[in-house]
């Protein structure tokens, strides 16, 4: 897919919309987790760099009333941009009117100014959500390109991205969406081979579409986490207490049928009588579990199975953890995917977003990945290979 990217935009003296993702979590009015915001320094530093004017769109968390509107103001977060720009950023707290429109007229070259919360246009019709007409093609008439580097919203078609791009006369890939773009896009269409998947999380239904596009381009599918439960009782195994969708039985009969062996399911667990983090431990087989238990994690046997796979890797994707990596007694399957995946030097290492991203980034492996996802319903319609608006709307080469 050759898409425009900001390297190909000529940005002197202009004004340049872009779209990023900054919906980071905000507590008593502090962030306290600002990697989003560091992921997009580098296309924001570019732009200044090449004597732009930059204007900065983003939502924040889910705004349906005046009721929600508090506590979702992005001025934190413009606050704590301008610490790593180490220039002010201006915040504007209004989302259209004259008082923005006078703002960003009179931003310089090299300057910053951040919109407020897009989400606030959702307050009376959803304006932002679906995408109104009007307001995309207001937001586009503030300035002369648009940039998008938000692929936690490439999914969704809305007005402060596709909307403001039908409108521009130049629409660029920033630099974090060109890399999503090229290491997932990469992955699924060309993937340097042997290429395995790694699927985790709770359910089933979650991870359809992945699945089965994955069992087309993977060489094998390890599944962990709640989701293989429902793996092992359609292959008649007792599960116990574990979590299952029972609704999706047949579904998971039929994947396996179609994978034809490329699904690889653990061989072991952890298993406890209560859901508690202080819960007494028993190991136990496919074969071993008891009525009155629930398998919270994968078990030593099952890690070095999936280890002795993954070990000639030369591309993989995982999305999801393999364990309740939340409880430190069954963090242990997650962290040791993590570990293998970190030892994979001659490999494309790929987090698709979401829990599994968090659990990497939180045990300490940030960096030994080539990269990690900065979206979670993104990434995933994009391994399940449906096409993402906000993507599609970039301007092709």
């Amino acid at each position: 897919m050759a898409k425009k990217t900001v390297h190909d935009l000529n940005v002197t003296g202009k004004t340049v919309l872009v779209r990023v993702d900054f919906n980071v979590p905000i507590k008593d009015g502090k962030i306290t987790d600002d990697n989003r915001i560091r992921q997009a320094l580098p296309t924001i530093q570019l732009l200044l760099e090449n004597k732009g004017k930059v204007v900065l769109f983003s939502h924040l968390g889910r705004v349906k009333t005046e009721e929600d509107k508090a506590g979702k103001s992005l001025k934190p977060v413009a606050e704590t941009l301008s610490n790593y720009l180490n220039i002010p950023v201006k915040f504007v707290p209004e989302t259209r009117g004259t008082k923005l429109e006078t703002e960003i007229a009179s931003l310089q070259v090299g300057e910053v100014l951040m919109v407020e919360n897009t989400r606030f246009e959702d307050v009376e019709g959803k304006k932002e959500s679906k995408n109104d007409p009007g307001l995309g093609e207001y937001w586009a008439s503030l300035g002369d390109v648009f940039v998008n580097d938000a692929f936690g919203t490439a999914h969704r078609a809305h007005a402060s991205n596709v909307g403001i791009a039908s409108n521009s006369k130049e629409v660029a890939a920033g630099l974090l969406l060109q890399k999503e773009i090229e290491f997932i896009g990469g992955a699924i269409d060309n993937p340097n081979r042997p290429f395995f998947a790694i699927l985790g999380g709770a359910k089933v239904s979650d991870k359809i579409g992945v699945i089965k596009n994955l069992l087309k381009k993977a060489d094998k599918v390890l599944i962990g986490g709640g989701m293989s439960y429902t793996f092992m009782k359609a292959q008649g195994y007792e599960i116990g207490n574990s979590i299952v969708e029972n609704d999706k039985i047949d579904l998971a009969k039929s994947l396996l049928e179609e994978a034809n062996g490329k699904i690889v399911l653990p061989v072991d667990f952890k298993l406890v009588k209560e859901f508690s983090n202080d819960a007494e431990i028993r190991l136990g087989g496919i074969d071993d579990i008891l009525p009155d238990e629930e398998g919270l994690d994968v078990g030593p046997k099952t890690l070095e199975l999936f280890k002795s796979i993954l070990s000639d890797a030369k591309t993989v994707v995982w999305n999801g953890p393999v364990g309740v990596f939340e409880m430190s007694n069954f963090a242990q399957g997650t962290f040791g995917i993590c570990e293998a995946l970190a030892k994979l030097d001659d490999a494309t290492t790929i987090i698709g977003g979401g829990d599994s991203a968090a659990a990497a980034i939180q045990m300490g492996f940030e960096d030994s990945f080539s990269h990690i996802s900065t979206g979670g319903g993104a990434s995933l319609e994009y391994l399940e290979g449906k096409p993402l608006p906000g993507v599609d709307a970039v301007d092709e080469l």
